[in-house]
Formats: structure tokens, sequence, C-alpha cells
């Protein structure tokens, strides 16, 4: 059975600079990645990583991240108790 290692959420706010410096002192975040042109960023704080992005006008959806040894097993898994898989598998670096 494939065993869950940890999640990443993926957050949108309003004013990226604004939130990673939040996290980053509030929180005891550090910012591990930023995209040059400003919309995505990450920050760590441990084993937990928060993917923040821009948001842009109206709600933008969140997401989560799910990392996993096994993942084509996972996803029949989940097929086979009857969840809503909306997405695919996606391999990505």
């Amino acid at each position: 059975m494939p065993e869950l290692q940890r999640i990443a959420p993926e957050l949108p706010v309003s004013d990226l600079r604004t939130s990673s410096e939040y996290y980053e002192a509030k929180l005891g975040f550090r910012t591990v990645m930023q995209m040059p042109d400003g919309d995505y960023a990450v920050v760590e704080r441990d084993n937990v990583a928060i993917h923040l992005f821009r948001a842009g006008k109206g709600n933008a959806p969140g997401s989560i991240h799910i990392f996993t040894d096994g993942l084509d097993d996972l996803q029949n898994e989940f097929e086979g108790r009857g969840a809503e898989v909306h997405q695919g598998i996606v391999r990505k670096p």
C-alpha cells in the first residue's frame, strides 16, 4: 500500500511579497523559492512546505500536492474506493 509522505498546500494570496514576509517574520518559515516574475513562492519550515501564488481577480482555487511512493497504486486505490479524480497524474520535478 502506498504511504503518504508529506503534503504541500498551494494557497492563493493577494500580495505575494507581503505574505512571504509574514510567513517568515511571524511564523518562522523561510522562502526557499520564488519565481522571477513574483507570482509564485515556496516557504518552508521543518518538513512543511507551503506554496503561495498571486491570486487573480475573483476567487482562486487552492490545491494540495501529495508526495508519495507508488503514485499509480495510490490513484488506483482512490478510484477503487469511488473517489472522483478530476486531474490525472502529472509528474513534475
